[in-house]
């Protein structure tokens, strides 16, 4: 008491004391601009507007743009109908050894399922699918010319120690030949069906922000990259560069190091692959395999199946049947609300 300090005096953030303890009103300093700083980085905000890009160019960003491959398979409509039957009854033999069922069909006491769903696709066929989806992409390409990079060369940089013959650029890949590399890139690094539908994903990425075409040249080193990449974004235990260099027996591991790196240059560190993204690339690959006779295998639905599905189906059903009590319950909640009301203050 009677002391002149107090510690519950407090200045305010609105007043500032002179040299001759008179009050003036505080002056905020200007705010400095982006130029005045020397930061011309771009704000996210400026990043945040997916509605005003061009959706058909952006196939890999955004779930409602169309895919790459899909609209290059439909192209061969043009085609007389005869050999477009031709060639997709070709494509359908190959996988499908004579002997066996060409078509079945559910029946009253029969039910035919196949086991890939977008959650767990089946390996074998997502790999097939895909094989197909960069066939198209090189068959149907665009032949204005475009760029071919040196890091995807093929000549620059070969995959092997066999010499790259002179025409390498000429001939287009067999359908059969683009799998058998992936499959053995899957199979010596045990990658998941998952890694393979990603793997499209970065590949349509890399075609659209580069303005690249995958062609004869250069389609080994970009599925390669591709593969490389999605292998490590979607697995968590991810394959090294150095195991790649166990199955491709003559690449290095500098080799291996500088595609990777240019490779996330050309996507601009872009490797995000949505949900909603992710299912429609499964979706229009099965579309693809319907439209050329490459079905996923069907079998018979067992009573141990059927068990477990409905099994998963009790289980989902009691799940939301608890989300719904509980909005309901929200719902009445207004009923013991207590309303807060003001009353007039007593000063003694």
């Amino acid at each position: 008491m009677g002391n002149t300090t107090s510690c519950c005096v407090s200045s305010s953030p609105k007043l500032r004391r002179n040299a001759h303890s008179r009050l003036e009103p505080y002056r905020p300093e200007p705010e400095l601009s982006r130029e005045d700083t020397g930061c011309n980085l771009q704000h996210i905000s400026d990043r945040e507007n997916i509605d005003d890009l061009n959706m058909e160019y952006n196939p890999s960003d955004h779930p409602r743009a169309s895919t790459i491959f899909l609209s290059k398979s439909q192209t061969d409509v043009a085609v007389p109908n005869k050999k477009v039957r031709e060639k997709r009854k070709s494509l359908y033999i190959n996988h499908h050894p004579p002997g066996q069922s060409r078509r079945k069909y559910s029946s009253c006491s029969t039910i035919f399922l196949d086991d890939s769903t977008v959650s767990q696709p089946n390996l074998k066929y997502t790999i097939k699918c895909v094989a197909l989806a960069i066939y198209y992409h090189i068959k149907n390409r665009d032949i204005d010319g475009r760029m071919l990079l040196d890091i995807f060369d093929e000549k620059l940089h070969p995959l092997s120690k066999s010499e790259v013959p002179s025409d390498y650029d000429k001939h287009d890949p067999e359908q059969k030949q683009i799998y058998r590399f992936v499959r053995t890139l899957f199979s010596g690094a045990q990658l998941t069906a998952e890694c393979a539908i990603v793997t499209l994903v970065y590949l349509e990425r890399l075609l659209t922000y580069a303005e690249i075409d995958i062609c004869p040249a250069n389609w080994k080193r970009i599925v390669l990259g591709a593969i490389l990449l999605a292998s490590k974004v979607w697995d968590d235990q991810a394959v090294w560069n150095v195991d790649y260099c166990q199955i491709l027996k003559d690449i290095t591991v500098e080799d291996m190091n500088e595609l990777e790196r240019q490779f996330l240059e050309l996507l601009q560190f872009n490797i995000n692959v949505p949900s909603s993204v992710y299912a429609k690339y499964y979706f229009d690959l099965r579309s693809l395999s319907e439209a050329n006779n490459l079905s996923f295998p069907l079998e018979p639905l067992s009573r141990d199946k059927a068990q477990k599905l409905e099994a998963i189906s009790r289980l989902c059903d009691d799940k939301y049947k608890d989300l719904r009590k509980a909005a309901k319950k929200r719902s009445v909640s207004a009923d013991n609300l207590m309303v807060v009301r003001w009353a007039p203050a007593i000063i003694s």
